[in-house]
Parts: structure tokens; sequence; C-alpha cells
């Protein structure tokens, strides 16, 4: 799940707009702080830059007003207690607090400040010696990445994952100001795609005036915006990327639009009565194809669908293999079947149980699935005789090769039968999986395989729980054939279902 510290953050940028003027920098912090209460749906962060400049500009090159950088930090410096000021400031005005370090000895300022959050800027994405000493801390952090290259990428994901640090991790380019053509607003799809479980935010250097880069993130996904902001005075001009208090909320507008429009996410939406019914109104009714005797099964091969259903009368899409009627009374041809008329039996539920707890052997046997699989309940004498009598099986591969994983419950039971086309062999990934193959009886342990080689007779059950690879040549439908004659055949002992891996994180809905 994603840390919520970064859900819905906006980080306003002071950057060197301060101008080098303590004053100046405290009316910005005015002019931007309505914006908390006027987009109460965000969370505001004012975020500054810390440079030591005494030991970040070489001594050789102290006060060279001909190098761009240099003549920028010098002339907007301010000293350590004009900083605080700012930061007290914005703390006050309701912001959190934010700095970005450019040097080993301002981390430390900043953590000694206790600043809420901890900015990397891409310019120091890959500067390691920056990474140790921002590791020593333990204040949350936003990552951004203009100009970093994948490998770089990569590395300072698992450097911050592996020190367990809460972290997000932001679309940026370096462009200042970013034609609108490189964006590259697609790169927080990847982003989100390569690193499901992070945070992704999106840095903004674009025109001040444009506004549908921030609705973008937001619909692809983005859970922090930043943008650069100042204010323009007699004294001060305004950058060409940097936002007016007026543009931020036209800029702020566009984004919570976005987040309305876009609604709910990483789940399915809640649908309305209205909707419900507006649809029901076009669904097909259930109607009786023959005569129905009181206590007839109705099946599939009984019924009709047809425009228009009537008020508690099943409809089409209310009908598959888990729910079974029974009629409590005769039904002429052509009636509608009427929920008063018959007996339902949903065993969806059951299915689900049963799932959830395939899942908790999943996850405790550790076996890493695809996202997405066939997967199979073998029920021999019926659901509900599942936990004694069954297997599950997912197959991964069917091909001249066949590999599929078969889950055994505890206490669970796979009847004697043999295959007459095709071999197989067994391989225990966990648990212990007792085998009788032919009149041979074995336990077998995670490591260990055996071969079942055609028409051998053969059965398996597990007292803890078993996890098993079946690696086998090409399987066949109705290739298996059981001793006991009453187990059906496979359209009716089988309930075939899709799984997907995040049910493992997510759980499997009713």
């Amino acid at each position: 799940m994603k840390d919520a510290f970064f859900d819905r953050l906006v980080i306003l940028e002071m950057a060197n707009n301060h101008m080098g003027d303590v004053n100046h920098g405290l009316r910005v912090i005015d002019a931007f702080a309505p914006l908390i209460k006027q987009f109460p749906d965000f969370r505001f962060a004012f975020k500054f830059q810390y440079r030591n400049l005494d030991t970040f500009i070489h001594p050789d090159y102290q006060g060279r007003m001909d190098i761009k950088y240099i003549k920028r930090f010098s002339e907007t410096r301010l000293s350590e207690e004009e900083f605080s000021r700012l930061k007290k400031h914005a703390a006050a005005a309701g912001f959190l607090t934010m700095c970005t370090p450019f040097d080993e000895v301002s981390v430390r300022r900043i953590a000694a400040e206790k600043f809420n959050i901890l900015k990397v800027a891409s310019c120091s994405f890959s500067d390691w010696p920056l990474w140790e000493e921002i590791a020593r801390t333990d204040l949350p952090l936003v990552v951004s990445t203009a100009g970093a290259s994948l490998r770089d990428i990569d590395n300072v994901v698992s450097f911050l994952q592996h020190r367990n640090r809460r972290f997000a991790l932001m679309h940026c380019v370096g462009a200042y100001p970013t034609p609108d053509e490189d964006l590259e607003m697609n790169q927080i799809d990847f982003f989100r795609k390569r690193y499901p479980e992070i945070p992704v935010g999106f840095s903004t250097h674009e025109s001040p005036d444009a506004v549908l880069p921030a609705a973008i993130a937001v619909a692809k996904g983005a859970c922090v915006l930043e943008r650069h902001v100042g204010l323009a005075t007699e004294s001060y001009s305004l950058n060409a990327y940097s936002s007016s208090p007026e543009q931020a909320v036209a800029w702020l507008q566009s984004a919570q639009q976005a987040y309305r429009m876009c609604g709910v996410q990483d789940q399915r939406r809640m649908i309305s009565a209205k909707e419900a019914a507006d649809l029901r109104g076009l669904q097909r009714g259930a109607y009786a194809a023959c005569p129905i005797t009181a206590g007839e099964k109705i099946t599939m091969d009984k019924l009709v669908f047809a425009i228009p259903n009537e008020p508690g009368q099943f409809v089409a899409n209310d009908l598959s293999k888990y729910l079974h009627l029974t009629a409590n009374t005769a039904i002429p041809q052509g009636a509608p079947i009427r929920q008063e008329l018959v007996t339902a039996e949903d065993v969806r539920k059951d299915v689900v149980k049963i799932v959830r707890d395939l899942c908790d052997l999943i996850k405790t046997s550790g076996v890493q699935l695809a996202n997405r699989m066939d997967l199979e309940l073998s029920h021999h004498y019926g659901l509900d005789k599942f936990y004694e009598i069954g297997c599950t099986i997912i197959t991964c591969v069917n091909r001249e090769y066949c590999k599929k994983i078969l889950l055994v419950l505890p206490g669970q039971k796979n009847p004697t039968h043999l295959h007459r086309r095709k071999e197989e062999t067994f391989y225990v990934l966990y648990g212990e999986l007792e085998i009788t193959l032919g009149d041979e009886k074995k336990v077998y342990h995670a490591g260990e395989s055996v071969v079942v080689e055609r028409g051998v007779p053969h059965e398996f059950s597990s007292t803890t729980g078993a996890v098993f690879e079946e690696i086998s040549s090409t399987h066949f439908p109705n290739d298996s054939f059981y001793s006991d004659t009453a187990i059906a055949e496979p359209a009716a002992r089988k309930t075939y279902m899709t799984f997907y891996a995040d049910w493992l994180t997510h759980g499997v809905q009713e």
C-alpha cells in the first residue's frame, strides 16, 4: 500500500525567489498562504534550498560574478538566521516545511532545524556522497529524476528501499521553462509500473500559465505536485517558470478538477442506485422455456431471456454457474422466473472462501506466481466436500510440454486416477505431500520429486498443506480416469476461473 503521507501533497518551491531579501521571502509565503484554506483537499509544503556557500563554491572561485550559478547563489545569499526565520514563518502559516540540500553540511542543518521533508534535487540524483549523508537522517524524502538514467534510478530506489526509507519519486524535466513537447508525461505511467509500491509525483517547470499538465499528471496517478512560485514586485521580476499566486490558483483548480473527474483509485468505483436501476431496465428477464415442475433444477437450457423484466424477476445478469435454482412450484412455459417461485443457492461465497484459503497457502509457501493465470478447482464430490476431496490446479503453460502448479490444502486428498496420454513429474515446492504410486506410498518434502508414468494409478494428499509443480507432456482434456466411476466428468467437477496475483495483497472480492 502506498504511503498516505504523500497523497495530494503540493510543494511550493521558493528556490532563490526570495531574491536574497528575507522580507521579500516573507511576503512570498504570505501571498501563497491563502491556498491552504482555498484548497482543503490538498496538503501544502513550502520548500527552500540550502547551500553552504563557503564550501559549496571552491575557494578559488568565490565572488566570481562571471560564472552564472556562482553569481546567482552569491547575490541571493541569506544567513542561517534569515533562513530559520523563513522556515518558522512558513510553519506558522500552516505549511509543512521542506528543504533541498546541495551539500552534506546542509543535510545536517535541515535535520537539526527539524524540517518535515527533505527534497533531493535532480542535479544531486546520483551524488552518492550526498546520499550517504541523507541516509543518516530519518526525514521523508521527495526525489526528482530529471536527467537521471534508468540505471541510476534503479540504484537509488534500491538504496532507499533497503534502508526502509519513506520517499516519493518525481517525474521531472530539467528545462526551464519546459516546452509542451518535452514534458514526457508518460514517464509517470512508466514509474508507477516499474515501481508500483512507490508514490510517484510530478515536478513541473513548464510555463506558469499552463494548467493542463497538472491535470494530466493527476489523471496518470501522480500523488505529489511541485511548482516554483514567486511574487513580482516593483523591485523583483518573476522568472519564466515560476507561478504567481493567481497562476498557482488556476494550476491547482486544474489539478482539483482532475481529481474529481478521475474519482477513486486502485479500487472499483461505487455504483449509484439510480445507475443500477437505469441499467436494470435494459437487462433481459429470465422466462421459462418449457414447463418446469415443482422441485426441478432450473438449468440454463430451460430458460429464455428477453426484455422487459418485471420487479422481482431474475435477469440474465443474475445467473451464473455459481447460482443454483430449484423450482418451489410448477412454472408454466413463458412465465417469468420470479424470486418467490424458486429456491436460490449462491455457492460463490464458498468459492471465495476456498480461494482465500488458497491465497494464504501461496503466501505461506513463498511461491511466486504471474499476475494472471488459469485456475481450476477440482471438487470431485462437490464443492461442499472440497476440503476433504479435491485439489487446485494453476496452469502455467500447456504446449508440447506442460507445467502446472498444484495446491493441496491441509487434510485434502486427490483421489486415485491415471493418465493414458501424458507422463508427469511432481516436484514439491512446499510442505509435505503423501503420494501413492501404484501400491507404494511415500511422503515427499520440498525439493523432492517423483515420476508418474502413463497408465500408473496415483493419488496424493497432505496433512500440512502442500504446493508442487506438475511438469509433464501435453495435457489433454478427458485424460484423467478415476477408480471411482461415480466421479463426474470435468464439466461437473471443475470450477474454472482466473487467478490474479494481486489477490495475495488486496484480497479476493465477494
